[in-house]
């Protein structure tokens, strides 16, 4: 992927996690009714789902259409005490600090055959359990980043004092066992602990693991009322699916897989919907370039002008940018061509400032 930008799947031993995991990549990762048999974080690219593709195809007949893609990576199931080495917490942490976001499965669905490492099954002490792991391993982080401070502070350092008051409002979340992303900080305090790259301050999501029965009303299912009231706090979103079903599904091709779902009551897969809120998790945005050769879809952050998106291309794009032509995919599939959008007038040529939309079909004039 052109981002290089990873989702973690976290949860405790035995929520679903390696089975959702395995749906989501076909990779085929070990999943067993034992903790710990997801050792090192397994890698899995997936197509991102962009309904504007085939349009585009049709448009251009073309035969070659390339989709962008997501990387998750499935890591090792957390138990209470991993920020002290219990389990496999050292590397379990290790990580997750290297990916940008984080989706917590949580189960929410009873199995007497499927053995839950707390006992009973409790949504809230499952999330509750990986939060506080979480805050204990950054704390530990902050408190020896405050030490370093507080020496810096004494040789009348001028960025230090700012620093250190932006450590003390994060510690005391912390403390409260609540998570840093929940500090409200300007840009530039952000910038100030940037390096640091707190496990808490990473944007999450919950999977709410539920039945086959129960996938198409989740809704009413009442461990999922409590993840989401719970997510609210955070101002995460919650997407239910069950992992039993997606690796039905994995199984099959692209038309049973639909007859499947419809089977079932449900529009989309619950990994269609994992991949569409991960994309807006980490601020994601789609651009698009069609030709007769190929049509293919681009990953930008959200923000990014238009002689970066062309270095996502090409390095020589960005190095000499002159000027983007650019349709919006809306307009031109209203108008039929690109020709015909053109004689509309909808077709612009964007300078080096442009900020990239979702959408904007593309075509880059350069020179090097």
């Amino acid at each position: 992927m052109s981002t290089n930008l990873e989702v973690g799947i976290v949860g405790l031993p035995n929520v679903g996690k390696s089975t959702l995991f395995n749906a989501i990549t076909k990779a085929g990762a070990e999943a067993a009714n034992y903790p710990f048999c997801t050792i090192e974080p397994n890698v899995g690219v997936v197509d991102v789902p962009d309904e504007r593709l085939p349009h585009l195809v049709e448009m251009y007949k073309t035969k070659r259409c390339i989709p962008t893609a997501m990387r998750f990576v499935d890591i090792a199931g957390l138990v209470k005490g991993a920020s002290k080495g219990e389990g496999l917490g050292n590397k379990f942490l290790a990580h997750i600090r290297q990916v940008d976001a984080v989706a917590q499965v949580v189960r929410c669905f009873e199995d007497e055959n499927i053995t839950h490492v707390e006992g009973a099954l409790n949504p809230l002490r499952d999330i509750e359990i990986i939060n506080t792991e979480l805050c204990l391993a950054d704390l530990d982080t902050l408190e020896k980043r405050m030490e370093r401070v507080q020496k810096l502070i004494k040789t009348g350092d001028k960025k230090a004092p700012n620093e250190m008051a932006v450590l003390v409002k994060i510690k005391e979340l912390l403390e409260q066992a609540l998570p840093a992303r929940r500090v409200d900080m300007t840009e530039d305090e952000a910038g100030l602990i940037g390096d640091l790259n707190l496990m808490t301050l990473k944007p999450v999501l919950f999977i709410a693991n539920v039945s086959e029965d129960e996938v198409a009303n989740a809704e009413d299912n009442e461990y999922v009322k409590i993840v989401k009231k719970y997510a609210v706090e955070e101002g995460a979103e919650v997407i239910a699916v069950s992992a039993k079903v997606e690796s039905e599904i994995a199984e099959l091709p692209a038309e049973d897989a639909k007859e499947f779902l419809a089977e079932l009551g449900l529009k989309e897969s619950g990994l269609d919907k994992l991949i569409k809120a991960s994309y807006k998790l980490l601020g994601l945005v789609t651009f698009l370039t069609a030709g007769e050769q190929e049509v293919r879809a681009w990953t930008i952050k959200k923000g990014t002008k238009a002689p970066q998106a062309g270095g996502k291309i090409h390095s020589d794009i960005e190095r000499g940018f002159i000027r983007a032509e650019i349709v919006s995919y809306n307009d031109l599939v209203l108008t039929g061509s690109s020709n015909a959008a053109r004689e509309k007038g909808l077709v612009r040529l964007e300078g080096k400032e442009y900020i990239m939309q979702d959408g904007d079909v593309t075509y880059f004039r350069f020179n090097v």
